[in-house]
């Protein structure tokens, strides 16, 4: 089969809600960072087969194809197609894996994938919540298989979410306790400047604006985001601005441009799992990767599970058995931030740098996503020598 190399990863910092980057047109977001990665390549950019993005809520400025708007934005060739896709929180990353995918089918040879969301324009949710101020029913009402099947059960990512909490037997301490870790982690790599690489300044913003010192006593005394339920505000991820982009050639691309790949794309798969729960299907995905890749857990260098809720990310080590210290190694969600539809990118942006930052060979991504689905990709690092 053909290979898919990763050329480059560039992001923006994550804005934090009415942030630093709050007040920019979400093509413009994308924008940056694509123009950016097309100038690094040094390839013109009408010999790019495609953009794609991942977006969440595409209504407003986050309508028409926000892909074709980047690109164009970005003052690119017109030549150029784009196209949108959404997958819940995993958009960016499965923008990605159509990326990978069209190169490894050899009817793409350049792509530029990734995602961007703006929170702070389009509130999560607001695609559901103008349908509802214009008459329509909410997505799953009046489908007659989807009632006969599930019933009239609520979905929602906070009933999930503390579903996961009960299954697996979570207390609230140990998730407060994962939730301070990630602020830690991701202070301490913005100290050591490890995101630096990865980061194109934007707005006068150069750095994520999420971590912050955890105040543990005062987290212990915060309203649980459900009555009843353990989930509060400071073990589940922060509404983010940001956008990032991988620039994902094939080897006729590599050879014939001279570029210089960091990674191949190992493994791209995805997996669904419990709808009401949600949240959980990481568990499976990973398991269902590994599999298929013949890998176990010891020869994964570097995972990264999106910290939506803490309870997701403590369920799945529990089943899946991975020593944390390997794990979202610079913080998550919770710290960093969730920009929803461009988180999937940002993650596998940080993880190709810490890669290389480390010397580790293969990186593990997954986020659990909307419908009870998660994507897993493993990369796979190459030498400063590699040559095709």
């Amino acid at each position: 089969m053909a290979e898919a190399f990763i050329i480059d990863a560039v992001r923006t910092p994550v804005g934090k809600r009415k942030g630093g980057l709050s007040s920019i047109h979400p093509a413009d977001l994308a924008a940056h960072v694509i123009a950016e990665t097309v100038r690094r390549s040094g390839v013109d950019s009408e010999e790019y087969d495609e953009v794609i993005l991942g977006a969440i809520d595409q209504v407003g400025p986050q309508a028409m194809d926000i892909a074709r708007t980047s690109w164009l934005a970005a003052g690119l060739s017109e030549r150029v197609p784009g196209t949108t896709v959404e997958r819940q929180c995993g958009s960016g990353q499965q923008a990605v894996s159509y990326a990978a995918q069209a190169v490894m089918s050899g009817t793409s040879d350049l792509v530029i994938a990734g995602g961007v969301q703006s929170m702070s324009s389009v509130p999560i949710g607001y695609a559901n919540t103008a349908a509802r101020e214009l008459g329509f029913p909410d997505p799953f009402a009046g489908s007659v298989g989807w009632e006969k099947r599930y019933g009239g059960q609520q979905v929602s990512q906070f009933i999930g979410a503390e579903m996961m909490v009960k299954q697996w037997g979570l207390s609230r301490e140990e998730m407060e306790d994962f939730a301070v870790e990630s602020h830690v982690r991701a202070i301490a790599a913005q100290t050591a400047g490890r995101f630096d690489r990865e980061i194109l300044p934007m707005n006068g913003v150069s750095a994520d604006e999420g971590p912050r010192d955890p105040d543990r006593a005062k987290i212990a005394t915060l309203a649980p985001l459900a009555e009843g339920g353990s989930l509060t505000a400071a073990t589940s991820s922060q509404i983010s601005d940001a956008a990032a982009v991988l620039l994902v050639a094939s080897e006729d691309a590599v050879r014939r441009y001279g570029l210089k790949p960091r990674a191949r794309i190992h493994s791209i798969s995805a997996r669904g799992d419990d709808p009401i729960m949600m949240l959980s299907a990481p568990i499976e995905a990973t398991r269902h990767a590994l599999k298929r890749t013949g890998m176990s857990v010891e020869d994964i260098d570097l995972f990264e599970i999106n910290e939506a809720f803490a309870s997701v990310v403590l369920a799945w080590q529990r089943e899946i058995g991975v020593d944390m210290a390997k794990v979202n190694v610079n913080g998550g969600g919770i710290s960093l931030g969730h920009p929803i539809g461009a988180t999937g990118a940002r993650i596998m942006t940080t993880l190709l740098h810490e890669l290389e930052r480390t010397g580790g060979r293969f990186g593990l991504q997954t986020m659990c996503e909307g419908g009870g689905q998660a994507n897993v990709t493993i990369i796979e690092r190459l030498d400063e020598g590699f040559r095709l």
